[in-house]
């Protein structure tokens, strides 16, 4: 009697989002990976509040994510996508070839940095590369970075040891986000912000993240709070 034949387990595809702002780009890259068995687009997505909820709701795989969006960058989104969904690994598929901008991305967590100019096959061999947890930078960006690293002025031997004065913290904050922090310490409302400053309302609320990430609070009153007395020291 011949043996029953084994049966194959089925693998399951690769569950991608994509988020890019440019839907013609968009389109190519998901008609490019749908071609492969090995994975699936599941969502995609043309800015910071939608990719977040896409990646609430979905908890992809991998996320490809640009760079250069409107309201909210890829690099300043990394963190509110870890969040959202902590188990995505998140490669960067940009046309930014900043060595500022690849450091900034590693540093927040992203697990590749592709250029768009890739080839299919090196795109794939990452986002499977991405998946295992391992890392892909584009060659390009590669040298730039050493480059970067290189060319910085090394520390002067013998400087002067001056002692800090007290740091403001609002200082970290970015011109957009202070104009928010205004806002929310006049009392209004992420939609009455979103009205007043003509941005979309998930734009608000990313941003309302990020000043609270960097000032080491855990709410709008204590932020509103922290403003009122720095004006205060101030004078202003």
């Amino acid at each position: 009697m011949n043996a029953a034949p084994t049966p194959t387990l089925a693998v399951a595809p690769i569950r991608l989002l994509v988020v890019d702002d440019h839907p013609l780009f968009r389109r190519g890259v998901i008609a490019l990976l749908s071609a492969q068995p090995q994975l699936q687009v599941v969502a995609e997505a043309g800015d910071a509040g939608e990719a977040l909820r896409h990646a609430a709701q979905l908890q992809p795989d991998v996320v490809l994510l640009d760079h250069h969006m409107p309201g909210v960058s890829g690099v300043d989104l990394l963190p509110g996508l870890r969040d959202a969904a902590p188990a995505a690994r998140v490669l960067m598929l940009t046309a930014s070839e900043d060595a500022d901008t690849l450091a900034l991305a590693l540093q927040r967590g992203a697990h590749g940095y592709l250029l768009k100019t890739a080839d299919s096959e090196v795109l794939v061999a990452a986002i499977e590369r991405a998946l295992r947890g391992q890392s892909t930078v584009s060659m390009e960006m590669t040298d730039k970075l050493v480059n970067a690293l290189q060319t910085r002025p090394s520390e002067p031997a013998a400087a002067p040891i001056a002692v800090p004065g007290p740091v403001d913290p609002l200082e970290q904050l970015s011109p957009r986000e202070l104009e928010i922090l205004r806002e929310i310490a006049a009392g209004a409302s992420n939609k009455e912000i979103a009205r007043s400053l003509a941005i979309a309302e998930t734009t608000v609320k990313i941003h309302v993240q990020h000043i609270l990430r960097k000032l080491g609070l855990s709410s709008r009153v204590q932020a509103a709070v922290l403003l009122t007395e720095g004006r205060g020291r101030t004078g202003a």
